[in-house]
């Protein structure tokens, strides 16, 4: 850090309708309001940052900005009960790093509501190896258990999108608690990663896209998590078992699906849909508790890779088109 009145960040500032980014000294001062200020350690790559690392969506609409939708590090200063200087934190969701600052800088102010305290077992950069990506994995397994799934239901738990950051976590969580995980993916170099995460058999997204003969298809599947909607989903949904469900996490084919009402009114499927932004604290403590016991830690640190805070514009364009493997967590310089 350039001095105690500046921190490092890296900052997104937009002229005639284009986004640039750039590493810059900021003023300490220009902090949003907060109670509880942050020294970020670590930070993720996550689809929605590649978004707005390019400028898409909308989802930033005040410049200049300092993206980074989740991070990791410890309090350095708190006007909360809750949290003290010294407190390991993390943070997912709550807009930050759309609506307001986030983590892509050596300090963050946020409010105290938003902060979870790190379980004693993961460290910072581990925690940002979770990530939003694997906290949402962990709430997509949460819900599928709350509408019954369990390893002893027939048929494989089907993952989309598996090599991507939710699929990766999604699949190894899966595999460590018992499930007989089937992993689609659209890229045949990524067979052998998802086999050695857990997975139990591979289903080439090219079958998932196919377009089902009817509303209902053979019962396949105990339950889904989609990271991908489009035809995939429309097709899982034909074959998901009776009374089974498919959490929905992600649109990385498109955000819109053509489906039929058939697989809800005669098989009573659910369709879950997974708000990690602002899921209730209560929930959030209970999921980072469950990924500190239940997601193998050493398969974690396989799907990693750690990359400097200044490369991650060059990345945006690599997540935007599924090409990066697992979870990319960004080093943040103090």
């Amino acid at each position: 850090m350039g001095s105690s009145e500046t921190f490092s960040a890296l900052m997104l500032r937009e002229r005639d309708g284009k986004v640039s980014a750039a590493m810059e000294e900021v003023p300490a001062a220009d902090l949003p309001d907060g109670d509880v200020t942050v020294a970020v350690e670590y930070s993720t790559l996550n689809y929605k940052d590649g978004m707005i690392l390019k400028g898409l969506g909308r989802l930033v609409r005040s410049y200049p900005h300092v993206p980074g939708i989740d991070f990791a590090g410890t309090v350095e200063s708190s006007d909360s009960a809750d949290f003290k200087p010294g407190d390991r934190v993390v943070l997912n969701g709550w807009m930050v790093g759309e609506s307001r600052w986030g983590g892509y800088g050596a300090k963050a102010r946020v409010k105290s509501g938003w902060l979870v305290k790190l379980p004693d077992n993961i460290n910072s950069k581990r925690a940002m190896a979770v990530g939003t990506a694997g906290y949402t994995a962990m709430l997509a397994v949460m819900a599928l258990e709350d509408h019954g799934l369990t390893p002893d239901k027939e048929g494989d738990v089907l993952v989309t999108g598996a090599a991507g950051g939710v699929g990766s976590v999604a699949v190894a969580i899966l595999a460590s608690l018992g499930y007989r995980v089937a992993a689609s993916t659209g890229r045949d170099s990524e067979h052998d990663y998802l086999t050695d995460l857990g997975a139990s058999s591979i289903v080439p997204r090219a079958e998932l896209e196919e377009t089902p003969k009817g509303p209902l298809t053979s019962e396949r599947w105990a339950g889904a998590i989609d990271n991908v909607c489009g035809p995939v989903l429309a097709n899982l949904l034909t074959s998901i078992r009776r009374h089974g469900s498919c959490a929905a996490v992600g649109l990385a084919a498109k955000p819109t699906w053509d489906g039929n009402i058939i697989p809800f009114l005669l098989r009573g499927v659910n369709l879950l849909g997974i708000d990690s932004g602002f899921c209730p604290i209560e929930r959030r403590v209970t999921a980072w508790n469950r990924l500190s016991k239940e997601l193998p830690l050493a398969k974690l640190d396989t799907m990693t890779r750690v990359v400097p805070l200044a490369e991650a514009p060059d990345l945006a364009g690599e997540i935007l088109a599924g090409r990066v493997r697992g979870r990319t967590v960004i080093e943040v310089p103090s």
